[in-house]
């Protein structure tokens, strides 16, 4: 297969991944925004979003000095000038699943060019509007189907692996990212973020925006805890979306990938596997989760960086 095929079929996938965590993340803000809360708390809310995908900056110089929430969902959801948007990231996903047309089945390409199709007509009717909570299930829903379908029609080859590892390497960077943002904000000697820590509407959300919740309740079948969620969504390898599942996937992929030159990149993404399979719920606490998940989100990225190296930059045997 050629790295420019790969390439298409890996940015596709994560793309896919991308638009779909977003909506999760803009869908669960609007939960929150149904709780009593003070101002500041409600700004809060809206940077943290920001947070998570590192466009505080960018959302700054679009709308100077605003706070407000619909600023926010259109800046995520629909502004084409933001490249994480849900907007940006289907339109990604369509361009690359276009340019490898001929390697994905029929099912699979119609799938995702009626996805992008679909959410333009949504957006223009204004349903970011008037309802955004029923749009991004409807994202969530799409990306479900995408992924069904290429599960469920396309060849298991490498073009079938490149998509898989895609989207297990954004799940993993994405799940990180949302668990960090309260640890981020959090100071030892702050009473409020303490407060905060233990916020359980907080963490059910947090639950809520990667499908655990009800998986928290059959593992744990007690009430919702920082320190249970952590351990939920880092180190169990049962929850789909956690980073040790992700990593499994990862790994177990890239070995059906192998080829000579892709030793070092496998012993890398196994050793990564292995520090999160071997951690210990104490020992990432008493580190701190906010020091550990930076370390942890430094190892995906460079990992993402040794799989373009190894596979998607040069020709593959």
């Amino acid at each position: 297969m050629l790295s420019r095929t790969a390439d298409h079929l890996f940015w596709m996938a994560r793309y896919m991944e991308r638009a779909e965590n977003t909506a999760r993340m803009l869908d669960i803000n609007l939960e929150g925004a149904l709780l009593p809360q003070t101002p500041e708390q409600a700004a809060r809310a809206q940077r943290s979003v920001l947070k998570i995908s590192e466009l505080e900056e960018m959302f700054d110089e679009r709308y100077p000095g605003s706070y407000e929430r619909e600023d926010m969902l259109h800046f995520m959801a629909a502004d084409a000038r933001n490249p994480s948007s849900i907007l940006s990231c289907l339109q990604a996903t369509r361009e690359n699943a276009r340019a490898v047309r001929g390697t994905l089945t029929t099912e699979g390409w119609e799938t995702i060019n009626f996805t992008w199709l679909e959410f333009n007509q949504r957006l223009a009717k204004l349903e970011l509007v008037t309802g955004p909570d029923a749009l991004f299930e409807w994202v969530k829903y799409r990306s479900n189907l995408c992924r069904g379908v290429m599960h469920g029609t396309a060849l298991r080859d490498d073009a079938f692996f490149f998509m898989q590892l895609g989207a297990y390497l954004e799940r993993a960077d994405n799940t990180a990212r949302i668990l960090d943002v309260r640890f981020a904000d959090a100071t030892p000697n702050s009473r409020e973020a303490a407060r905060q820590l233990e916020d359980f509407y907080y963490w059910t959300s947090i639950l809520s925006s990667v499908s655990a919740l009800e998986i928290y309740r059959k593992v744990y079948r007690d009430v919702v805890t920082p320190a249970r969620v952590v351990e939920l969504l880092i180190l169990n390898e049962q929850m789909p979306r956690s980073l040790l599942a992700s990593l499994d996937g990862v790994c177990e992929t890239l070995a059906k990938l192998r080829t000579d030159a892709s030793k070092d990149c496998e012993r890398f993404a196994g050793k990564l596997r292995a520090d999160v399979l071997y951690a210990d719920i104490r020992q990432i606490l008493e580190t701190g989760v906010h020091a550990w998940l930076t370390q942890f989100l430094k190892r995906v990225d460079e990992l993402g960086l040794r799989v373009m190296h190894t596979f998607l930059m040069l020709p593959i045997a």
